[in-house]
């Protein structure tokens, strides 16, 4: 088997959740204590629809807005930056 092939079938695709509202906050847990997780930030969804936490590359999606639909996974990636 190819070594491309053997990273793509090992790598999981990043979390998508889906939000009511354009700002959201991410500190990597979810399924893990929040302690084991990473920094909270607080992400804006722009025009786009979406937006990829630099940490974890979990990424939300407005609901009804322009990425809220099913090949949102395979977006490009955008990060925002983080603040306070």
């Amino acid at each position: 088997m190819p070594p491309l092939l053997i990273e793509r079938m090992m790598i999981q695709p990043p979390e998508i959740l889906r939000v009511t509202k354009p700002r959201v906050a991410c500190d990597g847990s979810g399924d893990i204590p929040a302690a084991l997780g990473h920094p909270r930030v607080f992400l804006e969804i722009d025009e786009h629809g979406y937006v990829d936490c630099g940490y974890c590359d979990r990424r939300f999606v407005l609901i009804g807005g322009p990425a809220d639909t099913p090949e949102v996974a395979g977006l490009p990636d955008i990060s925002s930056g983080a603040s306070l």
